[in-house]
């Protein structure tokens, strides 16, 4: 019970530091990211590009997608110039994997103290808001560190590591990422959990993949909501997100022995967390590289699908 309670409470500080990570680097941003979703999407390269910056810096995938589909709905941007942007966002929320799998949990009370310090008693409100994205960085990574000291005695748990043994079924661990991306809305927080089991050795490289291909579409439980009384042209971005991740997954489930002695050959004698941080942004990257020659077959399939109503 102690290990669920702590587990939980790690989880919680985590969701919470990435969603106030998210509305407090888009307050010191303000409209810029719209400007410049709008500007830096006149071809797909650039809207990829720019997909893909703009996640690193708002570190998450689905406010940039959700942001997409609300400007496609409002005329601001295209569906063809969204395209690259969900795209872009995929291969930007990578940038927290490697960070995650980065040992530095046991210094998160530092940027937490000091982000205390500066939101509390900067005079400027930049330096206020400065501040504060520090803490949520700590924070997350505290939350991190709280999930893997509770952890730690389930190595010993029978029961535990035969379930966890499970996940190295491709199907099995894809189906148990989507369920639990589900339930938490947030695939860094499905990465997270299972970098923090690979840590003390409670997961394989193979069952960590596995369960990695199923964040990636249960995160796209979200950005189909945003499009909910949206029009078309906003619908086709959403079902464009999710056939991306289908087909990618897909990909991935089809050449999944190979993928991980790939990763395993790539990775060198890296450790296992670095190992799936690499996989996460390499199975991203292959599948924007695999789509981009496709993209005026499956536009003119989402326009076939969804055309634009005709004006009476």
């Amino acid at each position: 019970m102690d290990i669920f309670l702590m587990v939980l409470g790690g989880l919680g500080l985590f969701l919470f530091a990435v969603n106030n990570l998210s509305d407090t680097l888009k307050e010191i941003i303000g409209n810029k990211t719209n400007k410049w979703l709008n500007l830096f999407t006149q071809n797909i390269f650039s809207a990829v590009l720019t997909g893909t910056v703009a996640t690193v810096i708002l570190d998450s995938s689905s406010a940039v997608i959700i942001m997409t589909i609300v400007l496609v709905n409002t005329g601001a941007l295209t569906f063809r110039q969204s395209l690259g942007v969900v795209m872009g966002a995929n291969i930007g929320t990578t940038f927290s994997s490697q960070l995650i799998a980065l040992d530095i949990g046991q210094y998160s009370p530092i940027p937490i103290f000091l982000g205390l310090v500066f939101s509390f008693f900067a005079k400027s409100e930049k330096v206020s808001s400065t501040g504060r994205v520090i803490l949520y960085f700590g924070i997350l990574f505290f939350g991190l560190y709280t999930m893997e000291r509770a952890v730690e005695p389930l190595r010993d748990h029978e029961k535990f590591v035969d379930w966890m043994a499970k996940l190295d079924s491709p199907i099995r661990g894809t189906f148990i990422g989507a369920l639990v991306t589900l339930v938490i809305q947030s695939s860094s927080a499905t990465v997270g959990m299972v970098i923090t089991l690979a840590k003390k050795e409670l997961i394989n490289l193979p069952g960590a993949i596995a369960v990695m291909l199923g964040a990636e579409l249960g995160t796209c439980s979200d950005t189909l909501l945003a499009t909910i009384r949206s029009d078309r042209q906003a619908v086709k971005t959403g079902l464009f997100h999710l056939m991306f991740n289908i087909i990618c997954i897909a990909a991935g489930l089809a050449i999944f022995p190979l993928f991980n002695q790939f990763i395993e050959w790539i990775s060198g004698g890296a450790g296992i967390q670095q190992k799936i941080a690499n996989a996460h942004m390499i199975f991203n990257i292959a599948g924007v590289l695999l789509f981009l020659p496709l993209i005026p077959l499956f536009e003119k399939l989402l326009n076939r699908f969804l055309p634009e109503k005709k004006s009476v």
